[in-house]
């Protein structure tokens, strides 16, 4: 499974990217079941974010969905906090 994330906006307005893909990881089954619900709360088109505020783009497996914070889910919000860091 390919897992990508792309957060825009914030403060300065950095885009960052990440990608983790979980071919050949131990803890795969684990990423699939997080990022299979993340992807189910997410949205087909961006939602409306808050100042200053970060909006997301989730795409696994070839399909994107769109979050925004402050109304991240739990599990959004924990894929997103993974791939950004363990990513590339």
């Amino acid at each position: 499974m390919r897992i990508q994330v792309r957060r825009t906006g914030g403060f300065a307005g950095i885009e960052r990217h990440a990608e983790v893909d979980t071919a050949d990881r131990p803890d795969a089954p684990e990423w699939h079941a997080l990022a299979e619900r993340a992807v189910a709360q997410g949205r087909d088109t961006p939602p409306p974010g808050v100042p200053d505020g970060f909006g997301y783009e989730i795409t696994v497996d070839g399909r994107t969905v769109y979050a925004a914070d402050p109304r991240l889910t739990e599990e959004q919000r924990g894929l997103i906090s993974r791939v950004l860091k363990e990513g590339a």
